[in-house]
């Protein structure tokens, strides 16, 4: 597959389309598959994983000279019995041909499969005697600074591509994909040496109608919506029951659910002020409503400095609940005075 950087990265199958002028083949939105192999190449690197490396490595060894050992006893007694069979084939009348024809064959069979054990041991690699049989101290040092550092210079902004290429071909030898749902795709990593890692990778689609549990999901948002709840709270609870929206890997966005009930022509209840209410005050709109004015020419009026009053640090404006402020307002209303003050429950003219 090829990757194409217009229109946000892809990974396509286009072969056949540009040889043949055949449809396209796969069309792979590269974001979320480029996310899981790197979070498999940056745990690979992880000091745990080189301590777990390490420890393989040295069970790996290990084994290859137990084994090397077993075969070298193996050709001993191979080569013993074919010493044996060659001096009994020796000792045999030559005029008992029957009995020499038997102990010749046997001879050549023990000549056979000692030649057969040595060319298998001699295509063994041999482990050196001063091999480490562990990561050496100071490499393995070097890769577990560069392992804790790794994260960090790959998220920074100013490693290029190409030096994050170059440093994930260290360890995998290709990416295997398959598109196996419209909005899932199999990824396995075929590591350096043969090894292999099975992942799968959650695709963006167009629309709601392409998720696989979309009409289980319209069902839910609807339940929801009846019981009182709002988009976002809904957003939340759809995304821990493993819900995602169209565009988004892991989550629900609250914009979908609102236009999921839209559609359906469902309306939310009102949701309460997030401040709570003050004694003997009066927020703007309690203000408008108690005085019959737009909430508009409050807020007019208090960006210009006509209207003094106490406002709290979240930003809410707080009028006196009290006749004389009242009355004030009324005649900042009617013009009768320019400006009033009601930090301390008077007015000036």
């Amino acid at each position: 597959m090829t990757v194409r950087y217009k229109g946000g990265s892809q990974y396509v199958c286009n072969h056949l389309k540009i040889q043949r002028g055949a449809p396209e083949c796969q069309n792979l939105r590269a974001a979320p598959i480029d996310a899981q192999v790197t979070a498999a190449f940056l745990e690979a690197v992880a000091p745990a994983e080189i301590d777990a490396l390490s420890k393989a490595r040295k069970a790996h060894l290990q084994s290859e000279r137990a084994l090397r050992h077993a075969e070298e006893q193996q050709i001993e007694r191979l080569r013993y019995q074919a010493a044996l069979a060659e001096r009994q084939f020796n000792r045999a009348d030559p005029d008992n041909r029957l009995v020499t024809g038997e102990l010749e064959r046997r001879w050549e069979a023990a000549l056979l499969e000692l030649r057969r054990a040595e060319e298998a041991l001699a295509q063994r690699k041999v482990p050196k005697a001063n091999d480490p049989i562990g990561v050496p101290h100071d490499l393995r040092a070097k890769v577990i600074a560069l392992g804790n550092r790794l994260p960090a210079l790959w998220e920074n902004p100013a490693t290029r591509r190409d030096h994050r290429k170059a440093l994930l071909r260290c360890l995998i030898e290709k990416v295997v994909v398959r598109r196996c749902a419209r909005d899932k795709a199999e990824v396995r990593i075929v590591w350096r040496g043969g090894a292999t890692t099975e992942l799968r990778a959650t695709l963006p689609v167009n629309a709601v109608a392409a998720l696989p549990r979309h009409q289980e999901m319209v069902e839910r948002i609807c339940a929801l919506v009846r019981e009182g709840m709002h988009d976002d709270e809904i957003a939340l609870i759809l995304t821990q029951e493993g819900h995602h929206s169209p565009w988004e890997a892991d989550k629900v966005l609250p914009v979908t659910v609102q236009r999921i009930r839209l559609k359906r022509r469902l309306k939310v209840q009102h949701r309460q002020t997030r401040w709570p209410a003050i004694a003997d005050h009066l927020t703007v709109t309690q203000l408008a409503n108690r005085l019959s004015i737009p909430i508009k020419s409050i807020y007019v009026q208090l960006k210009r400095g006509s209207i003094l009053t106490t406002r709290e640090p979240s930003g809410r404006f707080l009028f006196p609940d009290k006749t004389a402020a009242l009355q004030a307002i009324r005649s900042l209303r009617n013009h009768r005075v320019a400006k009033i003050d009601l930090r301390e429950d008077h007015h000036e003219k």
